[in-house]
């Protein structure tokens, strides 16, 4: 996996990070997942953000 891949999903409640990637080529618009939060112990949306 290529460091020009790799981006950062982060929750804006808690401050976590999820690392994981994304074809820029196919994809423009910022990315919005539904991941499991271990502080919150809940699922809740991590949205894409700068390095």
């Amino acid at each position: 996996m290529s460091q020009i891949q790799l981006i950062q999903l982060k929750n804006k409640e808690t401050g976590e990070i999820y690392m994981t990637r994304k074809n820029k080529k196919k994809v423009e618009r910022k990315i919005e997942l539904k991941k499991f939060s271990k502080k919150l112990r809940k699922h809740v949306t991590f949205k894409e953000s700068k390095k």
